[in-house]
C-alpha cells in the first residue's frame, strides 16, 4: 500500500504552509479578557490570500475555477491552518460548496459556486442543531408550499460565522416524508433572526431562528444523500483542525519542556515528563491514521466492513477525545505559565475545547458508531 500523498496534495499542503506562515495566533485580543467576541468579522485579509492561492476552490471542478481535488487535500489545507488558529470559515465555505457542485441545480451553481471559490461569496453551514448531540437536521421542517417555494421553521445553535457570511446552508426535514433537505438561507432574509452566541475560542456564533422564512426552490437541495455528504465533510474536516492543533500544541510542549529547567536539567528528561509527552505523541498518530481514513473513505466512495459514517465517527471519537488529552497534558507541563495570557497555549485550549463539541462530543460519535455496528454484521 502506498500512503504517500499524490502531486497535487502535497501542493496544497505547501501553498497552505506559505500562505499560513504569516499568521499570528493571538493576532486578536484573547478571549480570556474579552468580555464578548474577540472580533466581529473573520480574517479577511486572510481570506483573500487564501483565494489568491485558489485555496478556496480546492474541491471544485476546473469549469468552476477549482482544482478538482479530494477531501484528503482540503484536510490537509485545514491542518495547517488550525496550527495557527485561522480564523476563516474555510472548512464551512468549501463543505458548501462541495455539496452545492454535486446536488445543486445547474443554475445555482452557475450563480455561486466560481463567486465562492474566489473568495467574493461566504457560505458558512448550521449543523449544529439545538445541542450538537441531536440530530441537525430534526431542528429545522421545511415545507413544500404550491408553487415550489419552501417555508422554514425552527432553530439551529453555534452556527459559524453567521454574521459574517453571505448565505447560510441549513439542514432541515420535511413534516411529510422526513426527507432531510439543504436549505441556502441570505443571512439577511424575512424570517431570519440571529442571536449572538460566543464559543470558547471567543469567536462569535449565531443562534439560527427561522421564522417561516420562504425560500425559493432552487435554493432548496433535496438529493437524496446531500445532508450525508455535507455532515461527513464537515465532521472530517473538524478532525482535521483537531490534529493541526494539537501537533502544534505538542511542537509548543516539547519546546518548552526542552529548556525549563529544574535541578539543574530539563524537564524533558524527566521520566514522569516524556511518558507524559509520548502518550499524547500516540494520541496524535491514532488521530491522524483515521482521519487519512475517513477522508479517504467519503472521497473515494471505496467499500469497507462498514459505510463511510462509521470511519468518520472513529475518526471524530479520537479527534474529540485526543486533542482534549493532548491541550490537558500541554497545560500540566508548562504549569502556570501556559495560563498567562500572553502566552498563546491558553488561546490553543479554548480551540480545543470548541473542536471536541463542534458537531456532537465523542459520546455521540460513539452512539453512531454503535447503531452502525448493530446494523452491520461483521465478519
Amino acid at each position: 500500500m502506498d500512503f504517500t500523498f499524490s502531486e497535487e496534495q502535497q501542493a496544497a499542503l505547501e501553498a497552505a504552509q506559505a500562505v499560513f506562515a504569516a499568521v499570528a495566533p493571538d493576532a486578536v485580543p484573547t478571549p480570556a479578557l474579552s468580555p464578548g467576541a474577540v472580533a466581529d468579522d473573520f480574517d479577511r485579509a486572510l481570506w483573500a490570500r487564501l483565494a489568491t492561492a485558489d485555496l478556496l476552490s480546492l474541491l471544485l471542478d476546473e469549469q468552476y475555477g477549482g482544482a478538482g481535488l479530494d477531501p484528503i487535500a482540503l484536510c490537509l489545507v485545514l491542518r495547517e491552518s488550525a496550527k495557527v488558529l485561522a480564523r476563516v470559515p474555510l472548512l464551512e465555505n468549501t463543505a458548501a460548496t462541495t455539496v452545492i457542485q454535486a446536488h445543486g441545480s445547474p443554475g445555482l451553481k452557475e450563480e455561486l459556486l466560481a463567486r465562492a471559490g474566489r473568495g467574493e461569496q461566504v457560505l458558512t453551514v448550521a449543523a449544529h442543531g439545538r445541542t450538537g448531540h441531536d440530530p441537525a437536521e430534526l431542528s429545522v421542517i421545511a415545507r413544500r408550499d404550491t408553487d415550489g417555494t419552501w417555508t422554514l421553521d425552527g432553530v439551529q445553535t453555534a452556527v459559524p460565522w453567521a454574521y459574517n457570511a453571505d448565505s447560510i446552508l441549513v439542514p432541515a426535514h420535511t413534516d411529510d416524508s422526513g426527507l432531510a433537505v439543504l436549505a441556502l438561507v441570505p443571512g439577511v432574509h424575512e424570517g431570519v433572526v440571529l442571536a449572538e452566541q460566543f464559543s470558547t475560542s471567543g469567536e462569535r456564533l449565531a443562534e439560527l431562528r427561522l421564522e417561516s422564512a420562504r425560500i425559493t426552490g432552487r435554493y432548496v437541495l433535496d438529493a437524496e444523500g446531500a445532508w450525508d455528504q455535507l455532515r461527513l465533510l464537515l465532521t472530517t474536516g473538524t478532525c482535521a483542525l483537531a490534529l493541526g492543533l494539537g501537533e502544534r500544541v505538542l511542537e509548543m510542549t516539547s519546546e518548552y519542556t526542552g529548556k525549563r529547567e529544574q535541578f539543574g536539567h530539563p524537564i524533558a528528561t524527566f521520566q514522569a515528563v516524556a511518558v507524559q509527552a509520548a502518550d499524547r505523541y500516540i494520541d496524535l498518530r491514532a488521530m491522524e491514521a483515521t482521519l487519512w481514513q475517513a477522508a479517504w473513505r467519503i472521497g473515494s466512495g471505496a467499500a469497507g466492513a462498514l459505510p463511510a459514517a462509521g470511519d468518520v465517527a472513529v475518526a471524530k471519537i479520537w479527534a474529540s477525545e485526543g486533542v482534549r488529552r493532548v491541550v490537558q497534558t500541554a497545560q500540566h507541563l508548562h504549569g502556570g505559565f501556559g495560563a498567562d495570557v500572553d502566552y498563546p497555549l491558553h488561546r490553543y485550549h479554548a480551540w480545543a475545547k470548541h473542536l471536541e463539541l463542534s458537531l456532537g462530543p465523542a459520546a455521540a460519535h460513539e452512539e453512531t458508531l454503535g447503531d452502525l455496528l448493530a446494523a452491520h454484521r461483521l465478519g
